[in-house]
This record gives structure tokens, sequence and C-alpha cells, in this order.
């Protein structure tokens, strides 16, 4: 697995002059930040920040509680609404059975290194057969791409992920940036621990966290047991 790769100072100096996710500490108190500039940017289907990483062969393998979630990026693309986005496979197991296959569209952006989120396509399985796409949705024809992770995160950060009306309004507080998180894949401080919540189902409330160089570490149940490089599935 490769280290992050160190910024230099022309980079930090361009991010910080030219912030697509402007952050707003008093209109967060109340709001939920729902545009970010994404016209401005360069977007890549390929990088990493901090937090994530699309890089196609990483992957992470998450268990607990008789669950199996696997994310891979792949080496494959897919152009929504005349915007190339990188396909991120995620595939869940309950029980040993599999249930879901999703395949997430993302971008990031030059030089904040913000990774947006353009839409998932979900084939729902019950004993191997698809049964349902329910949450299905691209940002295109009224959707709109949300912030997935920012470059640079802050603490109280309050936007939405998924602007898609009456389908996908899943929304992200950044709730810390110095958790300290144990999984079976090892120990990992300084983990960002984000709240995720939902327009659409109110009561919807879930706990992921992600761990510098690494990424997601922690999502409900489930805990990281492996993460790196694989060869194309």
């Amino acid at each position: 697995m490769k280290a992050i790769a160190i910024r230099t100072v022309v980079a930090a100096a361009a991010a910080a002059a030219f912030s697509v996710c402007r952050f707003d500490a008093a209109a967060q108190d109340s709001e939920w930040q729902e545009k970010f500039g994404i016209s401005e940017c360069n977007l890549q289907t390929s990088g990493r920040n901090p937090y994530f990483i699309l890089e196609p062969g990483y992957q992470l393998v998450l268990e607990g509680n008789d669950i199996k979630l696997q994310l891979t990026v792949l080496d494959e693309t897919k152009t929504i609404d005349g915007v190339a986005t990188r396909v991120v496979e995620e595939r869940e197991w309950k029980k040993g059975e599999l249930t879901e296959i999703a395949k997430n569209y993302f971008a990031i952006c030059e030089p904040t290194k913000d990774v947006f989120y353009f839409g998932e396509d979900v084939d729902y399985y019950e004993k191997g057969k698809v049964t349902k796409h329910d949450g299905s949705w691209l940002a295109e024809k009224g959707n709109r791409a949300g912030l997935m992770m920012a470059g640079m995160p802050r603490v109280k950060m309050r936007y939405y992920q998924e602007i898609a009306p009456g389908t996908a309004m899943d929304r992200a507080e950044i709730v810390s940036l110095s958790e300290t998180c144990k999984t079976p894949a090892g120990t990992f401080s300084n983990c960002l621990k984000v709240k995720e919540t939902s327009a659409i189902e109110l009561a919807a409330k879930e706990y992921k966290y992600y761990a510098p160089g690494v990424g997601l570490v922690a999502d409900d149940t489930v805990r990281l047991v492996k993460h790196g490089s694989v060869n194309k599935q």
C-alpha cells in the first residue's frame, strides 16, 4: 500500500487560496451545505485525500456481526452528465449470502482533494437473484453531486453527500478528527468520525470512522479486517 503523498508548498498554497468547499461556521449551525462550486474543479477519476483513496485496485474489507462489506476501486469509469467518474464497487454479504452490489461513482477535485459523489447503481439480491434497485440515483436530470469527503475536513462541517430529492438525501456531520479506532486490521489514531443522517428517513443515523492513509475502518457494527491493493477482479 502506498503512503500518502506529501503535498508541496505550492499545492498547499493553491488549496488554501481555492477552497471549493468553503466552510461558514455560523451557517453550518443551522444549515446543511449543498453547493460546492464543483464547476470550478479540475475533476479527476483517480487520486486520494487523507481519508479517501480513489486509486484502481484499492480495496477495503470490513466484517462483524455476520456481515461482510467489501469496497473495491475498479479499473472502470462512468460518465455522468458529462463528468467522468471512477467506479467503486460495494458488495455486502449477510451470513455468507450476497445481499447487495452497488456501483458508486466518484470524482476528486484538484487541487483541494475534495471527493464528490455522483450517484450509484444498486442491485439487491435474494437467493442469488436481483430483487430491487432501491436507492439508485445519478447526478443528472435535476439531481446533483454531493460531497463524500472534504480534502481539508473540519469539526462541525455539515453537508449533503447525496442530492436526489425523493430518492437519496444523505447528509454528513464531522464530529471528531481525533478518534482512536481498534479493528482486527490494527489500531488507528487520529480517525475522522462522521455522523450520517438522511433528510428523507429522519430517524436514520449512522456513525462511520475513517483512518488517515487508509479510509473507512468502521461502519456501524463492521470493522476493518484487510486493506490494500488487489488484482483486478
